[in-house]
């Protein structure tokens, strides 16, 4: 990290602690010159952040990973918060080469067979585009909360991704779900109605279930796996996905009837 990102980075913590959402929005499109993209996953907390990035017009791209195995839920939300705003939100797909070679190797469901072959389905539907989304962009934006896990519980405001070389922002890191809830109510800010049946977290449909009483938010998310890191690799600080294609193999044959 050369000691001008460095500079970079602790000047916007230091003016994020007093500001809003949106006058962090503002802070970080005013500090970083040039490309500035949002990811969203159509959840509750990035559907505030389009609002206010649509809202206010601010010049930063919209863009969502369709990993082809989303919830139709997910895509009517997708179309009504563009008829909503008026606005477009881009789309990022696997490339269908990788995505074939993925599943010829472990089958259309084989993520449930194994963490590694989990990882790689992941990087090839979701760390592969979203590396090129990034491309030639200068920030990313994330709608990561502080409390979503103890994985997230470390991360700033601001920070570097030293991977992808570009500043990372979390304009909400220090909002709660219930925050975020009333003002997407009061706002009428569209949400996924999946929220309302228990998903907190939602991600691809196979890989995402409604939590139980008393669970955590992201317990909904890749379930079967042991609850240490439960990431997808997107907010991770080595964005290479596990690809082993002869570790998927071995699972597959250990585990597979075929």
């Amino acid at each position: 990290m050369s000691a001008a990102n460095t500079e970079v980075v602790d000047a916007l913590n230091a003016a994020f602690e007093g500001q809003s959402p949106l006058e962090r929005l503002r802070t970080l499109r005013d500090t970083v010159p040039g490309r500035i993209v949002f990811t969203t996953s159509l959840g509750i907390e990035d559907q505030m952040l389009t609002h206010l990035i649509f809202s206010e017009k601010l010049k930063i791209e919209v863009v969502t990973l369709d990993t082809g195995r989303l919830f139709p839920e997910t895509y009517t939300l997708w179309q009504e918060t563009e008829n909503r705003y008026g606005r477009r939100i881009k789309a990022k797909y696997p490339q269908a080469e990788a995505l074939e070679e993925l599943i010829d190797d472990q089958g259309i469901n084989g993520f449930y067979f194994a963490p590694e072959m989990r990882k790689a389905c992941c990087g090839v539907r979701k760390v592969e585009p979203l590396n090129r989304a990034l491309a030639g962009a200068s920030a990313w934006i994330a709608g990561l909360r502080r409390d979503q896990s103890t994985n997230r519980e470390t991360m700033d405001f601001v920070s570097l991704d030293i991977g992808r070389g570009l500043v990372k922002a979390n304009p909400l890191f220090d909002w709660t779900r219930d925050e975020i809830a009333e003002f997407t109510a009061r706002n009428g800010v569209p949400v996924n109605a999946l929220h309302a049946q228990g998903f907190l977290s939602i991600g691809c449909a196979p890989c995402t279930r409604a939590i139980r009483p008393g669970e955590v938010e992201r317990a909904g998310r890749w379930w079967w796996e042991d609850e240490t890191r439960r990431e997808c690799g997107l907010h991770v600080d080595d964005p290479v996905a596990v690809s082993d294609t002869e570790t998927m193999k071995a699972a597959i044959r250990d585990r597979a009837s075929f």
